[in-house]
């Protein structure tokens, strides 16, 4: 019986099932709360009526309407703020992909099972390729600029590395200097010695 491998430590406990399922549960949440307010407010400055059909249909986006580009135009803001939750709750640019294009699959599901048919609009699978595309490579890029940040510590490593720095420069100049001046009156005590016992020396003879 070949022996079983073992996994990496922490390779379990990294990002376990129901973690994901949570992380995904709320990107879909906020993915659709963000949409429904953008859409509300769009409709209501423009004086149409809300319906959750502009939500979850795929008829309203046609590119002869105009209500057909504000909805495009809506989705693709609703990508670029979808950007900021992936850099809070994913916070990794290589599980970016994974979890933007978990949305934009979930939003199909949603969507088929709402209209209960597979959407036959163009523009509502080049608007999902476009948004899926963008939240990825600005998912990516936002979560890699974070991880690449320098950690900074408040200036205190730097500021006690040169204060140490010119501290043990100041003492091996203070004891160099020092020790020239024992030196010197090493020195000049000898001088006066000698001088002593030659004056000592003449007084004898």
């Amino acid at each position: 019986m070949p022996p079983r491998r073992r996994l990496p430590a922490g390779s379990r406990t990294d990002l376990p099932p129901l973690k994901i399922i949570r992380k995904i549960l709320l990107l879909q949440v906020a993915y659709y709360a963000c949409a429904t307010v953008l859409i509300l407010f769009t409709t209501v400055v423009y004086g149409a009526p809300f319906s959750l059909d502009l939500v979850f249909g795929w008829d309203y986006l046609r590119g002869d309407t105009t209500v057909g580009w504000m909805l495009g135009l809506v989705w693709l803001l609703n990508c670029f703020i979808c950007v900021i939750f992936l850099l809070l709750f994913v916070s990794r640019s290589k599980l970016v992909p994974d979890f933007a294009l978990t949305i934009h699959f979930l939003h199909l599901v949603a969507t088929i099972l709402y209209t209960r048919s597979l959407p036959a609009n163009l523009l509502w699978w080049a608007l999902q390729c476009a948004s899926a595309s963008m939240m990825v490579f600005l998912g990516m890029w936002a979560c890699q600029h974070r991880e690449l940040k320098p950690i900074a510590f408040g200036g205190w490593g730097d500021g006690s590395a040169t204060g140490s720095s010119q501290q043990a420069a100041d003492n091996a100049q203070n004891e160099s200097s020092f020790g020239r001046g024992r030196g010197r009156e090493r020195s000049v005590q000898n001088e006066y010695e000698l001088d002593e016992m030659n004056t000592k020396g003449d007084r004898a003879v």
